[in-house]
């Protein structure tokens, strides 16, 4: 039986409408504001022929004006394939071929890469916001109830073959990662959580996600600023935020021997597990850390460690969410306790594949996710991660895989092989660096303006190494454990 509820944002401003829904840069809009200033925009997105059910690719900054066109896109059904406004013309003009997008919301600011765009992709009906703001506008058709299984939004995150591939979130994914977070980190009444994440990607949108089923206050930065966020944690009494390790430290050294207010209550940490020096200094100033994995495919976190248990379990990602399932499978089988193998993951807020891909085999076995990562399952059954997967690079928490780069630089004339792998460093947690095997003479910035021009500027080598052959098994998959010997030499 079809699982329907009613519309978000509708019924969230019939609950709740003078309640503050999302502080701008000093801006303060309630539910029913947002409601009636997302309905205004659905009526000129409709006015421009935008429809039910059709593919919209959004280029936009964290600003407001996102959060209303994504919500007013929801309101009228229609599926927004989310970019991330730091790829390169190229790589947009790739997913948005991928996944059949008829139109581009953007804005003014990315205007270099929209004429690349338009010259490419000249059946590609182009909208900025600053126009939409002028546009007439049409009576929009709002769908009254929303389809659980329905597509409300496609990510992209990068392939293991060095191509992306569109996670297909459903209107159910988002409501089931939102309950299974309250469930986990409780829902008090005067929450609030602070947004310096990007809108584009799942950690961003999730937070609007969540805005808008809890009725919570959330404060949208344009981008993390350590003494803009500070300052907001007093001034909005946010009680909620999401950081990445980088984020954090850069939090505790602004603090100095300050202290957050006693209102503030989480830091929901991803992208990767923090080291003890950093848990330590959290403890000493009293800040609960929540230690979370997850990914793209399973609409944010999907297994979460509680501060209680931070210390205790050291290096560990927590226990599945309410809702959601985990194993450990090795050699076709469950592993016991303490046994390495991959990670497989199942529940509602699990994506159900990948958009105009099959999603049957090995990705998806009976609803259950193989999610390439490794770990194990402790005797207390606490989730360790050992190694992301196919050898992901996270970097300040934006994902790289080194297929994606290593795809760029064979490309180059005068490059004939390459192998690519993550190296630690103290700012980022991990950087890009490459192992090159030359054709001809080339040097290194010749090759970093060949990738500037095909890669977004996290995904750059920042080191380059130049040897006689890249290791590979007989199968020729490259052996990055000899790059990374190579590298420690």
């Amino acid at each position: 039986m079809k699982q329907t509820i009613p519309n978000w944002l509708k019924k969230r401003a019939f609950l709740t409408p003078n309640r503050e829904a999302i502080i701008f840069k000093g801006e303060t809009i309630t539910f029913a504001k947002l409601y009636q200033t997302a309905y205004e925009m659905a009526g000129k997105l409709t006015a421009k022929g935008i429809k039910n059910k059709q593919f919209i690719s959004v280029l936009l900054r964290n600003h407001l004006d996102s959060a209303v066109i994504l919500l007013a896109l929801q309101l009228i059904g229609a599926r927004a394939v989310i970019l991330n406004n730091r790829l390169t013309s190229d790589e947009l003009i790739w997913q948005m071929k991928d996944s059949n997008s008829v139109s581009l919301l953007s804005e003014e600011k990315f205007q270099e890469k929209l004429s690349h765009v338009s010259s490419s992709l000249p059946d590609l009906s182009i909208f900025t916001k600053e126009e939409l703001t002028e546009a007439q506008a049409s009576v929009p058709p709002i769908l009254e109830e929303i389809d659980l299984d329905d597509i409300c939004t496609i990510m992209y995150t990068s392939g293991t073959t060095g191509y992306p591939k569109g996670v297909i979130q459903t209107y159910g994914n988002h409501w089931w990662s939102a309950t299974g977070s309250a469930l986990n980190l409780g829902l008090h009444e005067n929450d609030c959580w602070l947004c310096t994440v990007p809108l584009f990607h799942i950690s961003g949108y999730s937070i609007l996600m969540k805005s808008i089923i809890y009725g919570m206050k959330i404060v949208l930065h344009e981008r993390f600023d350590v003494t803009e966020t500070l300052r907001d944690i007093q001034k909005e009494q946010v009680t909620i935020m999401s950081v990445v390790s980088t984020t954090l430290t850069m939090i505790l050294e602004q603090l100095q021997n300050e202290r957050l207010p006693n209102s503030f209550r989480c830091m929901l940490l991803g992208g990767g597990p923090a080291s003890l020096p950093l848990l330590e200094k959290c403890v000493e100033k009293a800040i609960p850390v929540f230690q979370t994995y997850g990914m793209t495919e399973t609409s944010s976190q999907i297994v979460t460690l509680s501060p209680e248990d931070s210390l205790r379990k050291l290096g560990s990602a927590g226990k599945p969410l309410f809702p959601s399932q985990l194993k450990i499978i090795q050699d076709d089988r469950e592993a016991a306790a303490n046994e390495t193998g991959e990670i497989v993951v199942k529940g509602p807020n699990v994506t159900s594949g990948y958009l105009n891909r099959d999603s049957i085999g090995r990705d998806f076995q009976e609803g259950w996710l193989h999610t390439g990562d490794i770990g194990y399952l402790d005797d207390d059954g606490f989730l360790f991660v050992l190694d992301r997967r196919s050898d992901l690079i996270i970097s300040g928490g934006e994902n790289i895989y080194p297929a994606e780069i290593e795809g760029v630089l064979t490309s180059h004339p005068a490059i004939q092989d390459a192998g690519v792998i993550g190296k630690q460093d103290d700012k980022w947690g991990q950087i890009p660096v490459a192992f090159l095997v030359k054709k001809e003479q080339v040097t290194e910035s010749e090759i970093t303006a060949f990738c500037e021009q095909k890669l977004a500027k996290y995904k750059l080598p920042k080191q380059m190494y130049f040897i006689n052959e890249i290791p590979r098994n007989a199968s020729k998959k490259i052996l990055r454990r000899e790059l990374r010997k190579l590298l420690n030499e």
